[in-house]
């Protein structure tokens, strides 16, 4: 297998809902193992999810972890954001159309001055997208 980069989230007890949500999104195949399945029985963290992953058709894994009480304070996600690109419009206006539910709109995706559509959606789990259609190439 050769190497890829893929995001990493971690949420404070609500990744299995942002792991249903992106797999809602993109598709995909969900994987999701708690602490108590991977030995953390009887402690506070049982329920919440160790590590989940959504793997899409597309190539695209997003993987997800709440945050363990003995890992100190949470820390809600930022100074990052992940960037969906390409020329299938269709394909990215309705990944934009679905990150964009419950979220917050911080830019619109509209025509900008290097010619791609662009825009900046932060979704409703404090995730930020930033979604890039170019022009087909001639």
């Amino acid at each position: 297998m050769s190497s890829r980069l893929n995001p990493y989230l971690n949420f404070n007890g609500n990744a299995r809902q942002a792991l249903e949500f992106y797999r809602s999104v993109f598709g995909g195949t969900l994987n999701i193992n708690t602490y108590a399945d991977l030995g953390g029985k009887d402690s506070p963290d049982d329920d919440k999810v160790m590590h989940g992953q959504v793997e899409t058709d597309a190539g695209y894994t997003v993987m997800a972890a709440d945050h363990a009480s003995n890992m100190g304070e949470y820390h809600p996600p930022s100074g990052f954001g992940i960037s969906l690109s390409g020329d299938d419009g269709g394909v990215l206006r309705g990944y934009w159309e679905k990150l964009s539910a419950g979220g917050n709109t911080t830019m619109p995706m509209q025509k900008q001055a290097w010619g791609d559509e662009f825009g900046i959606v932060v979704d409703k789990f404090g995730i930020t997208w930033l979604v890039n259609i170019s022009q087909p190439q001639a």
